[in-house]
């Protein structure tokens, strides 16, 4: 069943290109930090995060290319520019040490009790953006957004399906997050550091990914 098929290649294009740069396994520990033990709270500051991720992965995905025309950028530069700074967040993430921004979260969320008020009003910095939907995931959203057909029928219909896919990315984000807790205790700071490492050497490799794609498109270069 070609159709089918087809459908199902459209609706993971979004999760599966997004989630690996997203990484929201390294952003767990920040985020279980932040919210604190509360599961009242864990599950509402979760929520507003996916919902936030959401709207920003959709409309990089819809208006992206247009706000590029609008400034004269062109695709491969918009790649070769997130491929960098997704390949430099996965390099300060291996590097990281006691004193990195991680620990200084750690430190401020022992020391002051946030409101849930306040708690809500920080789901979008810096849990949504940048430590879920940094620039990479921006510029590689972008790039989905390019690919899409330019008929009305057809781009109506494929922007339907990354908006669906978008919303398999979030719903999973949302899980992530929402059980951040025992996912960290269940792995131990042994397992954590590990995981984090191994995302972060992901990371690292995913960015350049993205350079090259980036720079093969501006020389011409087919594989």
């Amino acid at each position: 069943m070609p159709a089918i098929s087809d459908f199902l290649h459209a609706l993971l294009l979004v999760p599966l290109t997004l989630l690996p740069i997203m990484n929201p396994l390294s952003s767990a520990p920040v985020f279980s930090l932040t919210a604190g033990s509360d599961p009242m709270v864990n599950h509402q500051l979760a929520r507003q995060v996916a919902i936030n991720c959401w709207f920003v992965i959709v409309g990089s995905i819809l208006v992206g290319t247009y706000v590029l025309d609008l400034f004269g950028i062109s695709l491969p530069i918009v790649r070769i520019a997130g491929g960098l700074l997704v390949a430099a967040s996965g390099w300060r993430m291996l590097g990281r040490g006691d004193d990195d921004k991680v620990q200084a979260a750690v430190k401020r969320s022992q020391a002051d009790k946030l409101s849930r008020s306040e708690l809500v009003q920080r789901s979008f910095f810096p849990i949504t953006f940048p430590l879920t939907t940094g620039p990479g995931t921006i510029a590689a959203a972008i790039a989905i957004g390019a690919s899409l057909p330019r008929k009305p029928a057809l781009f109506a219909a494929s922007a339907a399906i990354a908006m669906l896919g978008a919303l398999i990315t979030v719903v999973l984000i949302y899980l992530l997050y929402r059980h951040a807790n025992l996912l960290l205790a269940r792995l131990g700071e042994v397992g954590t550091l590990v995981l984090t490492r191994l995302m972060a050497f992901l990371l690292l490799c995913i960015g350049i990914q993205i350079m090259w794609t980036g720079w093969a498109e501006l020389n011409g270069i087919t594989s």
